[in-house]
């Protein structure tokens, strides 16, 4: 079993490289074969749709993903935050991310929020 931190590592690695050859070894590190990805924009399933939504992603944006935390754990899961920084250097999104790893310690599943949650009001 990979340790969390090298999954994680490589996870946000790949947020960052537009070489999807690059993406892709990286995804092969830290994303199960099956795994699935959503957010409030996509649904992908596998490292090759992954690996394509990244692509997009950061072409369309031209920014680069950083993680902003340290993972937080237990068990089987994973939450982590980022935000997405443009070419001018602000900040065009932040979000949580979590994760749920198989037997492997490999991503099987992650969910991604942007921003916060409102208040209770």
């Amino acid at each position: 079993m990979q340790e969390l931190e090298q999954v994680i590592a490589a996870y946000g690695a790949a947020w960052q490289s537009t070489d999807p050859e690059r993406r892709r070894s990286l995804l092969e590190q830290c994303f199960a074969q099956t795994g699935r990805y959503v957010d409030p924009t996509a649904e992908v399933s596998g490292r090759d749709q992954l690996n394509a939504h990244i692509g997009a992603v950061l072409s369309d944006t031209k920014g680069r993903v950083e993680l902003t935390s340290e993972p937080n754990s237990h068990h089987d899961v994973v939450h982590f935050t980022w935000h997405m920084v443009a070419p001018d250097g602000s900040i065009m999104v932040a979000g949580h991310d979590f994760i749920r790893l198989d037997a492997d310690g490999k991503i099987a599943h992650l969910s991604g929020f942007f921003g916060d949650p409102d208040p209770v009001q």
